[in-house]
């Protein structure tokens, strides 16, 4: 399970002017959502990314500008194998039930990117 801690990484403390009620109310959320889909996988993750502060964001190769990291409403899972990947691909009723949003796994070899929030496409498994 993952924890509000695990997800913001100490950037909580190190970053507290950038961190709002409405980010963490919205944290909360997603880890909520989150934590049920592992319970469905059966296994837990570590977070590789969770709350970025925009100087973090900024920092992160290929991140994107207005990416849902800076607001609480993203997360990367560790999923060296792909397994959580390819299980959320093989379970997309899971997602639509959580209302969580998969980045397609051809665009995050190494992690699964989740998030609470539908991309522009609105499509569950989308393409950056």
């Amino acid at each position: 399970m993952i924890t509000l801690s695990e997800y913001l990484m100490g950037r909580d403390q190190e970053y507290q002017k950038d961190m709002t009620p409405e980010i963490e109310a919205n944290a909360l959320e997603l880890i909520d959502r989150v934590n049920l889909l592992l319970e469905s996988f059966g296994e837990d993750r570590k977070v590789n990314s969770g709350w970025r502060p925009p100087q973090v964001n900024a920092r992160m190769p290929n991140a994107a500008r207005s990416s849902k990291h800076m607001l609480g409403l993203a997360v990367d899972l560790d999923d060296p194998e792909g397994d959580l990947d390819q299980w959320c691909l093989e379970n997309e009723n899971e997602l639509e039930r959580l209302r969580l949003w998969q980045e397609h796994p051809a665009s995050t070899k190494g992690w699964c990117h989740l998030q609470s929030v539908p991309p522009k496409s609105g499509r569950r498994v989308f393409y950056p």
